[in-house]
């Protein structure tokens, strides 16, 4: 199995970037969360779940097709799919770890769950659960959730939650956060309510950033501490995202999947911690248990 070298996969996902054209890379984009580019071989790295970064590349190398009309609908979903065919893309858009195709009239939803996966001009040897085929292209998803939405957009989602985007609002969250004082810290950097985009790695992440222990419960926190909170999520989400773009990203993790802390250089603690259990990475010596 030959992999197509660091610079490679760089330099194609680049081109498509800045071109806007993914229908003329010169490689087809093996778009798996990891925007990895296989040479020689239709298999692909193992994924993650993905969080509010990963959607936005998705978004953005999706936008080749915006303003496209398409020619062919096909994937196992039982949603009504076939009203997308011969209907125009009017819009692609992200929320937190929800993709939105917009038709006039209604909406696509896409969300990956954990092993979702998505292809563009190219395709798994496996039935999509969603296919779009455009003049210029094709945008295949697997093992994914798929719903139609009829609502305006504006009416279902609160854009001021989404880390990602323009509007978000860090005054807003402050407030929310301040209105559940027992939940825990590790649950609330997870609730998409709070933080739309935001996942677990974000969320060990974060609190390593911060120097706050996972188990904490938010009315526990001093202000100082809650301020720096809502502005890392965000902060983080955008270092992510750049990260994410360089093929980096596992490169700058302090403490996710790591055994030692980088600060204290102490085995950090592996633990399954809030409502959802999920798995949680943290230095006892270095990030603060706060108590009411």
């Amino acid at each position: 199995m030959t992999w197509a070298s660091p610079v490679e996969r760089r330099s194609i996902a680049t081109w498509a970037l800045a071109h806007r054209d993914v229908s003329r890379a010169s490689a087809p984009l093996n778009c798996c969360l990891q925007l990895c580019v296989l040479k020689a071989s239709g298999k692909e790295e193992p994924e993650i779940m993905p969080e509010g970064p990963s959607i936005v590349i998705l978004k953005e190398l999706a936008d080749a097709f915006k303003g496209r009309r398409v020619t062919k609908v096909s994937g196992n979903s039982k949603a009504e799919i076939q009203r997308a065919q011969g209907k125009r893309v009017t819009d692609f858009k992200s929320w937190g770890k929800h993709f939105l195709i917009c038709f006039p009239g209604f909406t696509i939803k896409i969300h990956l769950m954990l092993f979702g996966s998505y292809r563009i001009n190219e395709a798994r040897d496996v039935p999509p659960r969603l296919s779009l085929k455009f003049r210029t292209g094709v945008l295949n998803f697997y093992a994914c959730s798929v719903k139609i939405l009829e609502e305006d957009l504006d009416a279902i989602y609160d854009w001021t939650a989404d880390v990602m985007s323009e509007q978000w609002d860090a005054n807003a969250a402050k407030v929310k956060l301040l209105e559940r004082p027992r939940q825990l810290i590790c649950d609330a950097l997870l609730d998409q309510d709070l933080f739309a985009g935001s996942g677990n790695i974000i969320k060990n992440e974060v609190l390593f950033r911060i120097r706050v222990h996972p188990k904490t419960e938010i009315g526990a926190l001093p202000p100082r501490k809650l301020g720096q909170l809502v502005k890392e999520v965000r902060n983080y989400s955008f270092d992510f995202l750049k990260w994410k773009k360089a093929y980096l990203l596992r490169k700058h993790w302090q403490v996710h999947t790591k055994a030692y802390c980088s600060r204290c250089n102490v085995q950090l603690v592996k633990e399954y911690l809030g409502r959802h259990q999920r798995r949680t990475y943290y230095c006892r010596r270095c990030q603060v248990w706060y108590y009411r």
